[in-house]
């Protein structure tokens, strides 16, 4: 018959050892230095995408000019002085989280540098009003602030770069969406395919530390509104299914796009040019991308904040070609090689699909069909459904559509591994290659 532990004992055991209290300090320490630097990330993305909306006021065709100068800009700069800065940033902590990626390379992938790198260049890029958004970069910006409690540890410490990477990665999404639960799920469905029984309770605590230091700062709302969809009747079945089908196809069509187009495999012209004269080629996307936010008139500029939120809201309608130019301006802002997220372009997308559903269809409730799509092509785009229904969950007023998006993820996210690779392992993969390469 086993023994109960003496009480005194484990007392001792818990506060006997002051290198455990060391190690608890300095990485929840850290985790709060995360969600302050994701949080001021946020403000600084805000503030350049304002600055960019000032711009478009003065004259309608200085983005024409002053989009492909950024592009071109940044992606010089992010390939003289930061080359791990580019992209999305979540493949870069994947590929820092590979088992067989010697740690002398983990600085290719997240380290001090890349997180400052990553904040400006991505602000920049927003700046100048390409369709990027700021919750991919986070993750990377996130981690490489967690990444340096490693400098302060205690020696034989439980915690390991492993667990700092993942508490960071998933600290800003957590901090991001200004949603701790999300970035919990995040951790466990993209990060830590193996987590570590051991640290798994002081990993938990930081990213919800990060999200509540972001919740606290900026308030309990969400960035995108609160969407108001309280029934759900039988008359919202069929539109449902189709929401859900077509941003199911069109996202795993674009992660499919997204993989095929940014490693560089392709054999077409573009990929040569982009391969050959990289700058060139972004200030070519740039200019593109500016042509149809002018077409637009500016709506698929910048992360789609404003857009989304106003669909969200009620507050006006896309017209039906929103879908397919915000698609585009997406892709080709990722493609050009500055540092750029997906996350807010996929949920613009998917509002977008979901409005044009409510009007194909003569729905006057478009609310539950915009959430639907929302959660569809995050979910299809990213094929992480979990993380991509509490996300939008957390903007639905009230418990009717919980089950609805929840099955609308799986299904979406289901399509798009029949159209596509899984698009940040993919992705991660090709960040590997650098290693490689170095190595």
């Amino acid at each position: 018959m086993r023994h109960q532990p003496r009480l005194s004992a484990g007392l001792r055991k818990e506060f006997g050892d002051w290198r455990l209290w060391w190690e608890r300090a300095a990485v929840v320490g850290m985790a709060v230095l995360a969600g302050l630097t994701v949080v001021g990330f946020t403000w600084l993305s805000e503030a350049a995408s304002l600055r960019f909306t000032g711009l478009r006021a003065v004259r309608w065709w200085l983005p024409l000019l002053w989009t492909p100068l950024c592009a071109a800009l940044i992606v010089w700069l992010t390939r003289r002085f930061a080359p791990g800065a580019s992209g999305s940033g979540i493949p870069q902590v994947m590929a820092a989280l590979d088992t067989e990626l010697d740690p002398s390379q983990r600085g290719l992938y997240v380290s001090f540098k890349l997180t400052l790198a990553k904040i400006g260049l991505t602000a920049a890029g927003l700046l100048g009003g390409l369709s990027i958004g700021r919750e991919g970069p986070s993750v990377q910006i996130a981690a490489g602030v967690m990444l340096q409690a490693e400098r302060i540890l205690p020696r034989r410490a439980r915690t390991n770069a492993h667990s700092l990477l993942v508490a960071g990665g998933a600290a800003g999404i957590a901090a991001a969406f200004n949603t701790p639960l999300a970035g919990v799920m995040f951790a466990i469905e993209e990060l830590s395919r193996t987590p570590e029984q051991r640290n798994s309770g002081l990993i938990i605590s930081c990213i919800v530390l990060a999200g509540l230091i972001a919740v606290s700062i900026n308030g309990n709302a969400t960035y995108f509104g609160m969407i108001h969809a309280l029934t759900v009747g039988v008359a919202l079945f069929w539109p449902g299914v189709l929401v859900t089908v077509l941003s199911g196809v069109i996202g795993g069509v674009f992660a499919r796009l997204l993989a095929a187009s940014m490693s560089g495999d392709a054999r077409d012209a573009a990929t040569r040019l982009r391969a050959r004269r990289p700058v060139l080629f972004a200030a070519l996307c740039g200019l593109a991308v500016a042509v149809i936010g002018v077409l637009t008139g500016g709506a698929t500029f910048g992360s789609g904040y404003s857009s989304t939120r106003a669909m969200v809201e009620g507050a006006s309608s896309m017209p039906a070609v929103y879908v397919f130019f915000k698609f585009i301006a997406t892709w080709l802002s990722a493609w050009s090689g500055v540092p750029a997220g997906i996350f807010a372009p996929a949920l613009a997308i998917g509002a977008g699909l979901g409005n044009d559903v409510a009007l194909l269809v003569h729905q006057p409730l478009a609310a539950p069909l915009i959430a639907l799509g929302m959660v569809g092509f995050l979910a299809a785009a990213t094929q992480a459904p979990l993380t991509a229904f509490i996300i939008v969950m957390e903007m639905v007023d009230g418990h009717a559509m919980i089950l609805s998006l929840m099955a609308c993820a799986l299904v979406a996210s289901a399509l798009s591994r029949a159209i596509s690779h899984p698009l940040y392992p993919t992705l991660a993969r090709f960040q590997l290659r650098r290693a490689v390469a170095a190595g």
